[in-house]
């Protein structure tokens, strides 16, 4: 009696442990598209994170688990270079062999070219950071396009159709998720246009211009950016740009984020009346997981917002 019990545990472990291996290896870049390609994979697996929460994007050294996260990938999703180019060395040595999905050079993917200046000009809504798509290469395009909800809801869809590919006993499953998520993402964007009318139409700067697709998507005015890019420090005159602009035109918020030197900020406001908050664009402060993405855009939401409460 006790062999045919022990016969059957180690049966059973055997099909536990071929139903591990069946689970696709998937990894994420940051901490948003891991969010999503979370919420696709809900109840068949979870995607490592790469570049883990409070590291920048731009330069990150790999630790050993995230390394071999990558090396055993049958999928990668990650944004591109532009966003994280130490990212595609390590692409290329550790994940040869694995689909790279790679969301900024998909023509699927809504893409809007960096605005030029300290100061940001009104733009129509026909060209608005001038929105395209293009097939030559993505470098002069803004990498934050994870901030669109447009462009989440365009990539569910694009994660389950590449999870099917690995995993296609799942694609029910993959499918499924993705569709109930883009209705969840509808949800919140209608929740986040409520929130934001009362404040639609002011002015507010931010320490970088990474939200421009988050303003296209809720029709919002960010009025300049202290520094002109993500790992650049702005110089001089381009402070004093900033300063005469809150002066001109009494603007009340300025966004700084975590990373950011919060010194340049109190430098900016110098003088002025304006209200500075701390804005997380990559949800540096969240716990990574399923729920990420739509707490990251509700919290940018409730950040601006209070912004400009007296």
């Amino acid at each position: 009696m006790s062999k045919i019990i022990i016969s059957l545990a180690a049966g059973m472990a055997m099909i536990g442990g071929v139903a591990m291996s069946d689970t696709p290896k998937v990894a994420a870049d940051i901490s948003p598209v891991h969010s999503l390609v979370s919420r696709v994979m809900l109840g068949v697996g979870t995607p490592d994170l790469i570049v883990q929460a409070g590291a920048s994007p731009h330069g990150y050294t790999l630790r050993p688990s995230e390394a071999k996260a990558l090396q055993d990938a049958q999928v990668v999703f990650w944004m591109g270079e532009s966003l994280s180019p130490w990212m595609e060395g390590a692409l290329d040595t550790l994940s040869s062999d694995a689909i790279i999905i790679t969301l900024l050079e998909r023509d699927e993917t809504i893409l809007m070219e960096f605005r030029e200046g300290a100061l940001f000009e009104e733009h129509d809504d026909d060209d608005h950071g001038d929105e395209k798509h293009d097939d030559d290469g993505h470098g002069s395009y803004d990498p934050h396009a994870w901030l669109s909800p447009d462009n989440a809801r365009i990539w569910l869809n694009l994660i389950a159709s590449q999870l099917s590919i690995v995993d296609p006993e799942n694609a029910g499953t993959y499918f499924a998720n993705a569709a109930a998520a883009r209705l969840e993402i509808e949800a919140l964007t209608t929740e986040v246009n409520s929130l934001l009318e009362p404040i639609r139409g002011k002015k507010f700067i931010v320490f970088h211009d990474a939200y421009q697709y988050f303003e296209k998507a809720f029709d919002l005015s960010a009025s300049g950016a202290i520094s002109l890019g993500d790992a650049s420090k702005p110089s001089p005159a381009r402070i004093a740009e900033i300063q005469g602009r809150i002066q001109e035109e009494s603007i009340d918020c300025v966004l700084s984020e975590p990373q950011f030197n919060k010194g340049l900020v109190a430098t900016v406001v110098t003088g002025s009346n304006a209200k500075t908050s701390v804005i997380d664009p990559l949800g540096v402060e969240l716990t990574p997981g399923l729920d990420l993405y739509s707490e990251l855009i509700r919290n940018m939401t409730k950040t601006l917002v209070n912004c400009f409460e007296p």
